[in-house]
């Protein structure tokens, strides 16, 4: 795996690889968890074959355009928790998408539809 050029947390994208200790990818970066009025980097919430799963910045090694490094072996990168608080919102920008009636009227009116993710 390309070692990329290290990054700011601000700069991760999200479906960048996070990987263990051992080089194992266990996920990818769903979004980064932050207090941006006081530039606090709380961690990440990873997306994994077992749903959201969330990395202190404590157990962070390295971020780098091409991957998210953590110092966790593979079986604590298995055993993480789920994300504790509310759930995440984000707009359903496909709702709006094709020919129906209703998604024209989503275009016309710039509605914003949410969904919750929770996976």
């Amino acid at each position: 795996m390309d070692d990329g050029r290290p990054i700011s947390y601000r700069a991760l994208e999200v479906g960048t690889a996070v990987v263990s200790s051992t080089e194992s990818e266990f996920g990818t970066v769903e979004h980064v968890l932050q207090i941006p009025e006081l530039d606090i980097f709380d961690g990440i919430a990873v997306k994994t074959k077992r749903g959201l799963r969330f990395v202190d910045r404590d157990q962070i090694t390295d971020i780098t355009t091409t991957r998210f490094q953590c110092a966790l072996t593979d079986e604590e990168a298995a055993a993480l928790p789920a994300p504790d608080g509310p759930p995440v919102l984000r707009p359903d920008l496909d709702r709006d998408e094709g020919s129906s009636l209703t998604a024209r009227f989503g275009r016309m009116f710039g509605r914003e539809h949410w969904k919750e993710i929770d996976d």
